[in-house]
């Protein structure tokens, strides 16, 4: 105001526009009743979601359209509990049908039990599906293939190009597609999406409705730092293996700590079921 009166509203720039805007907020967050306020509204959300987990509904939509909240809390547990199941699945099926009595291990992180191409699956399923739990078995299952086949011809793809693993190869096998799908897996994906929609992701969420509710936002927000820091550990991991088997030399600490620690014998024993061939890549350099 005091600018306007003095040099006239033409001269009025940007940055006092920002100062406006700034006071605005200013008052409005230090107003005491409007602070009252903000407590009062967060003690009722507080209460709703205590009843709520006493009840075991919280995480369920409740506009009735889907059947659980699209939350990052809830996509994220998906995310870990599908990556473990998902890895005990295919291990026993790998002991069980690819080589009977032989034991291979199908991790695909650098620490943990997880297989994050399960977790990232269902929780894809799972945004795809959700308006869709009270559909018939056919509709689920095609839509399950096709995610799940397109999913798995992706990472397939992506691993090849970036770092010249071969994760598994379908060729030759019934309706495969280039080697990275098939029509077997992709009817597997068919099946374990009715089964995780039907049967699993109900009694899912049943099972993280047990973590205290004071608690879940924190611990979950702890387990999220450190999947991202095993993610991008892994990647680092993989990145590291390639540079050396393509023969390029040590040029920082950071490649020098993953040589010492996790060493070519231990990638190709921890990675049991990845083959890495640099002339795969589709790298410059």
């Amino acid at each position: 105001m005091r600018e306007i009166m003095l040099v006239g509203l033409s001269s009025l720039d940007i940055w006092a526009l920002v100062r406006i805007v700034f006071a605005v907020a200013l008052m409005v967050y230090i107003d005491p009743s409007l602070s009252e306020e903000r407590q009062l509204k967060r003690k009722l959300r507080d209460m709703e979601t205590r009843e709520r987990a006493e009840e075991g509904t919280l995480g369920r939509d409740e506009t009735g359209k889907g059947y659980i909240e699209l939350d990052f809390f809830n996509l994220f547990w998906i995310f870990v509990v599908a990556s473990v199941l998902g890895l005990v699945i295919e291990t026993i099926y790998h002991m069980v049908v690819v080589d009977p009595g032989v034991y291979q291990d199908r991790t695909g992180m650098l620490w943990g039990p997880f297989s994050p191409i399960y977790g990232v699956g269902a929780v894809l399923m799972t945004v795809a599906l959700n308006r869709f739990h009270k559909a018939n078995f056919i509709v689920i299952f095609l839509v399950s293939a096709v995610i799940g086949g397109a999913f798995e011809y992706l990472v397939s793809w992506f691993l090849q190009f970036a770092f010249g693993i071969v994760a598994w190869d379908y060729t030759g096998t019934f309706l495969s597609i280039g080697g990275r799908t098939n029509g077997m897996f992709m009817s597997m994906w068919g099946v374990l999406g009715c089964v995780w929609v039907k049967l699993i992701l109900p009694r899912l969420l049943k099972l993280v409705n047990m973590i205290p509710w004071k608690w879940r936002y924190s611990l979950t927000t702890v387990c999220a730092a450190l999947m991202i820091f095993d993610a991008g550990m892994t990647l680092l991991s993989l990145d590291c293996w390639y540079q050396r088997v393509a023969g390029d030399p040590i040029q920082n600490a950071v490649e020098q700590f993953m040589a010492d620690h996790y060493d070519n014998e231990f990638m190709e024993h921890h990675f049991q079921s990845m083959s890495i061939d640099p002339s795969n890549s589709t790298r410059t350099s």
